[in-house]
């Protein structure tokens, strides 16, 4: 008995190169092509957070910094899987600067554990330097996005 398995890499190896269009702080689309930032997590556009106790829009704040780093920049993402909503899961870069890292970096999104480890470390420096969503109190996104589905 002889099975036979055939694995589709190409979608591992796919580079997409462009301008990019910020749809929120972890997604893009580069022409037709929607891509979801891998290995974080952004708050929501309509994610509020609070500051002593005063209430911020920190998921426009966090697409309005994603918007600064790209803008009108030649963005390359390295793909590496696809979810279940057909985006394609990549880290992207500017001039070889990682956007992902970046964004968690600076405060604006914060490592996913769920689905990876990579940028563990830069959200704890953020933590640590209180910069971005770290300024206060937040929900963590997917904690936002479920209770919105309740």
């Amino acid at each position: 008995l002889f099975i036979i398995i055939f694995f589709n890499f190409s979608v591992f190896s796919k580079t997409i190169n462009g301008t990019a269009y910020v749809v929120d702080g972890d997604t893009i689309h580069i022409k037709k092509n929607k891509i979801r930032l891998h290995g974080i997590d952004a708050p929501e556009i309509d994610q509020t957070c609070t500051i002593k106790d005063k209430t911020w829009h920190c998921g426009l704040e966090s697409s309005l910094a994603l918007k600064k780093l790209v803008l009108d920049n030649n963005i390359s993402c390295v793909v590496s899987d696809i979810d279940k909503y057909n985006r394609y899961i990549a880290e992207c870069f500017i001039n070889n600067k990682n956007i992902n890292k970046l964004m968690v970096r600076n405060g604006w999104a914060i490592a996913y554990r769920y689905y990876s480890l990579d940028f563990v470390e830069d959200e704890k420096l953020a933590k640590k330097d209180k910069i971005g969503i770290w300024q206060g109190q937040f929900r963590e996104p997917y904690l936002f996005r479920k209770s919105k589905k309740n």
